[in-house]
């Protein structure tokens, strides 16, 4: 090392924490490590791309298609790297939904359990590129030639942002959400569906896989004192309509007690605080 040092081929940076070492061609193994992917076979490109959506899409227009896709090739490149099963892949600027479709390529071929989160701004976008493409390379499609691609399997929830949170800046329900804000919010939680507003208003939000999801929220049964409307009591649940299996019931409070939980089949969840996803 103290030759190394003396002809320069080691240097330490100006303030001695790094060090810069020269290679010589005479010395080099193999090729010297590149920042430029020049494969395009491995890695794909803008054409490439394009291709791979109208394929994706060969009813529609390739003007009304996303501009400027990324070749799923690309973001697979990067997951063989950069990623192994159980990885949690984030894009913030979903666009065609490539990434979604690479992480589901790579899953495919490796056997891995990656998960992945698009979100895309614009709504026309979103639903119709966006969501649509994680959709059909999931259950499969015909492409532009009329050949049947079958589908890699998977699957995903869209969801959509509402206009304000339900929430405050405390962590406390906001004042002005409606019993129907709320009750979507409870069953998407519940479920991972979305709610139908369109049913007439009950505390009963519907029964999933055998369980009746009900939500206690002050008003929804005529009854505004705090103790009244969203605290589960045993004159609360004697007026809720009946269910002989599993019980989820989401409310301010509980006030009766373990016992009579276990025994009446209810899972309590506290809200605001069981509230998440």
């Amino acid at each position: 090392m103290a030759g190394m040092i003396t002809s320069g081929e080691v240097k330490f940076t100006g303030s001695g924490t790094g060090i810069l070492r020269k290679t010589y061609l005479k010395n080099q193994k193999g090729l010297a490590p590149s920042s430029l992917w020049a494969d395009l076979e491995e890695t794909g490109h803008n054409r490439n791309a394009k291709y791979e959506l109208k394929k994706l899409f060969p009813d529609t227009d390739t003007s009304d298609l996303f501009a400027t896709p990324k070749p799923s090739l690309f973001i697979q490149r990067i997951l063989q790297i950069a990623s192994d099963g159980p990885s949690l892949i984030l894009d913030s600027f979903a666009g065609s939904g490539t990434t979604g479709h690479a992480v589901l390529k790579q899953n495919a071929a490796d056997g891995g359990h990656r998960k992945f989160i698009l979100v895309e701004m614009e709504p026309n976008i979103a639903k119709d590129i966006t969501a649509e493409r994680v959709r059909r390379v999931i259950e499969g499609y015909t492409d532009s030639k009329g050949k049947a691609v079958p589908g890699l399997g998977g699957g995903f929830q869209y969801c959509r942002l509402s206009a304000e949170p339900l929430f405050n800046a405390f962590g406390a329900i906001r004042d002005d959400v409606s019993f129907e804000q709320l009750a979507e919010f409870v069953w998407f939680v519940e479920t991972g569906t979305g709610y139908d507003n369109s049913r007439p208003k009950s505390p009963l939000l519907g029964i999933h896989e055998g369980r009746a999801i009900y939500l206690l929220y002050n008003g929804i049964l005529k009854d505004r004192k705090i103790n009244g409307g969203n605290v589960l009591t045993g004159p609360v649940l004697s007026t809720l309509p009946a269910h002989e299996g599993a019980k989820v019931i989401y409310a301010a409070a509980n006030k009766l007690g373990a016992p009579r939980c276990q025994r009446d089949n209810i899972t309590f969840k506290q809200t605001p605080y069981a509230l998440d996803v």
